[in-house]
């Protein structure tokens, strides 16, 4: 058994890491609040932007005018550029891990044949630790873009979209990725791959952030279901717009915006998900120090009860001895 004071030392070193988890706890929740409120002001209007894209890209196609590049799918896919949304920082359980083993998968399961490669994949990385992504798989990062921890305005994302949308159309890439963390609750977050260009108008994919059932997170996604389903199965239901100046015009300003406020939106919701995966983290990491403490003081009481018996029986022989 270890000494008593190997064990003091041991009790106090494991005593101060549960100070510093804890401060790091409270931190996290402050940010995670912050990051919720800015994710479930923007959800809606996100939402909404891309329905609306989808609506005026419909009825492009339906008319008499060709379709917008952005919108045109290419037949042979040959390069993806996949923009990842990471942490700066670790401590946060495997926030990062999943995300970075959901793409590994997904480009595995579209992308791959067997062991051969169909389709390049390279990154656009936002934030430090997408850097595993290359160390582990060792897909190519082509650029890496800065991420603050809580995000306040849409122009963070802007180079990133001007990027990607310069890179699609000069035909650097044949299709364009996100990769992100939806928020669901403070329990909860789910990595998903969602692509962003071309603008898919035929798809039933989830909107960003309502992969949850809840109401009080976001949309209704039962509800939203039911009103896609209209929207694309009932003939009767449709839009009219009228395109001033030309159709063309009007979708050159719209559709960056769009890819803008999905960035900035996958942005809010990693942000989200990365507080609260730490905040989970910390206060866990503090449970099973006061755990440590608990045990640790009572192998010393032990070790301790030991010492004393041990110095009595001393004491009684020694006095035995004198006494004969």
């Amino acid at each position: 058994m270890a000494s008593t004071k190997d064990i003091q030392r041991r009790i106090k070193s494991v005593s101060n890491t549960k100070k510093i988890t804890r401060a790091m706890e409270m931190v996290a929740a402050a940010k995670m609040r912050r990051a919720i409120e800015g994710v479930l002001k923007t959800r809606t209007y996100a939402n909404l932007s891309w329905g609306t894209i989808l609506n005026l890209s419909r009825a492009v196609k339906e008319g008499e005018e060709g379709m917008h590049p952005l919108l045109t799918k290419k037949e042979n896919i040959k390069k993806v550029g996949i923009i990842l949304f990471t942490s700066n920082r670790g401590l946060c359980g495997g926030f990062n891990t999943a995300i970075i083993n959901k793409v590994h998968d997904s480009i595995k399961k579209h992308h791959h044949k067997g062991e051969e490669v169909k389709v390049e994949a390279e990154f656009i990385n936002v934030g430090k630790k997408g850097s595993a992504i290359h160390k582990y798989y060792g897909y190519n990062i082509t650029a890496d873009f800065p991420k603050k921890d809580i995000a306040t305005e849409v122009t963070e994302v802007i180079p990133i979209a001007k990027m990607v949308i310069e890179d699609y159309l000069n035909g650097k890439y044949d299709k364009i990725m996100v990769a992100y963390t939806d928020f669901i609750n403070a329990g909860k977050q789910v990595p998903r791959v969602k692509q962003l260009l071309p603008v898919d108008i035929t798809t039933q994919d989830e909107f960003l952030g309502i992969v949850g059932q809840d109401e009080k997170i976001g949309v209704d996604k039962d509800l939203l279901d039911k009103k896609q389903d209209k929207y694309l199965k009932d003939e009767k239901f449709t839009y009219e717009y009228t395109f001033e100046p030309s159709p063309a015009e009007v979708l050159d300003e719209m559709i960056p915006r769009l890819i803008e406020v999905q960035l900035y939106q996958a942005l809010l919701e990693s942000n989200a998900s990365e507080h609260s995966a730490r905040m989970a983290s910390m206060h866990q990491a503090t449970e099973a120090a006061g755990d440590m403490v608990d045990e640790l003081t009572l192998f010393y009481n032990k070790a301790r009860q030991a010492s004393i018996t041990a110095e009595i029986a001393e004491i009684s022989a020694g006095a035995n001895a004198l006494a004969e």
